[in-house]
């Protein structure tokens, strides 16, 4: 099965994927040479840091290179499930005992990022919500312990 990515989410992905090939590479390329030219590479914590930098980059270029070659890129504005909350919705939700409000949206595992408030369609959160319609409760399981909230919004803007 092809993993689900917002169509945002692969925008955002291949500029990182760019700037990784076109400006990241090239300057850990020129730092190992630049501490290569220092000399004795067995005691060279320059050498071993650009390396490691290095290799570091050149996984993640293959791991997004893989990932988004297997995609299935999904056009969220596209979608229209109405008040039911689907991969890709944004949801709206109030803690039931401190109306505290919080705002996620349901995105693919390789884009999410908790402090944009992505949450992977595999995070606890994104499966207790998949399926439900706003106006409806729900019951989370959080690190601090169970969590009430009530969905109060649902939208598929972008």
């Amino acid at each position: 099965m092809r993993a689900p990515i917002t169509a945002k989410g692969a925008l955002r992905l291949r500029a990182e994927l760019e700037e990784l090939k076109s400006v990241k590479r090239p300057a850990v390329i020129n730092a190992i040479a630049e501490a290569r030219a220092h000399g004795d590479l067995k005691e060279n914590a320059e050498y071993h840091a650009a390396r490691e930098q290095q290799g570091f980059i050149e996984g993640r270029i293959k791991q997004l290179e893989a990932e988004l070659s297997h995609a299935q890129i999904i056009d969220t504005s596209t979608l229209n499930a109405g008040s039911k909350v689907v991969f890709g919705a944004n949801v709206e939700l109030a803690d039931t005992e401190t109306d505290e409000e919080k705002r996620y949206q349901i995105v693919g595992d390789l884009e999410a990022d908790i402090k944009l408030g992505l949450i992977a369609i595999s995070s606890p959160v994104a499966r207790a919500l998949i399926g439900k319609n706003e106006g409806d409760t729900v019951v989370i399981e959080a690190p601090g312990g169970t969590r009430e909230y009530e969905i109060v919004g649902v939208s598929y803007e972008g």
